[in-house]
């Protein structure tokens, strides 16, 4: 028996209401580019609309004109989806409470999660969505799930609860010891005060 190596997320298919709302809500609040539409191949009563999260992946939603938004909180019964979390910058997660209060939509205010700062919101059909932002850059050449893997380490072998900001900090110092050569022998810190 073989594993299938899977190499990230190709798309995200969603039922969707109607064809507008679809496109208001996914390109109109939370600014993905509508990049392409044509028929659920597999439904011919149903559009397939496809938009860019911004990493070049796929977001797309089965649409019927039939269908009509609902404000009820999608289920969350074991195998259903709890929520979908998008990444956005700093600078712009600082704006979203103002932006999604100008608009009437009802959030959670900011939840600091340690690692990362989220509001939550539902969508026109109750979905949960995250707006998410890291509190840390990874070093050149490393991702974000790197430095996690080794802030969880670190948070594991201290006892501590969950991640928090130095378990980041410490991870970030080990990752950039470990890949980043240096000429002095002893780089541990110092004080030159």
């Amino acid at each position: 028996m073989r594993k299938m190596q899977v190499q990230g997320v190709h798309h995200i298919t969603l039922t969707g209401a109607d064809r507008q709302s679809s496109i208001d809500f996914w390109e109109g609040v939370l600014g993905m580019p509508f990049i392409f539409d044509q028929p659920n191949l597999d439904n011919a009563d149903e559009g397939h609309l496809y938009f860019d999260p911004g990493d070049g992946r796929l977001i797309t939603i089965f649409t019927n004109e039939t269908r009509k938004p609902v404000h009820d909180r999608t289920p969350t019964d074991p195998g259903c989806v709890h929520h979908l979390a998008f990444n956005v910058s700093m600078a712009t997660h600082r704006q979203v409470v103002a932006r999604l209060d100008a608009r009437g939509i009802a959030h959670s205010g900011v939840k600091d999660r340690g690692f990362m700062d989220s509001i939550y919101f539902k969508d026109p059909l109750g979905l949960l969505i995250e707006l998410a932002t890291y509190k840390f850059e990874p070093p050149r050449g490393t991702s974000h799930a790197e430095v996690m893997i080794e802030a969880h380490r670190i948070r594991v072998a201290r006892g501590d609860n969950a991640i928090g900001e130095e378990h980041l900090a410490d991870a970030i110092e080990m990752i950039v010891e470990r890949s980043q050569q240096s000429l002095s022998e002893d780089r541990g810190a110092k004080n030159p005060y």
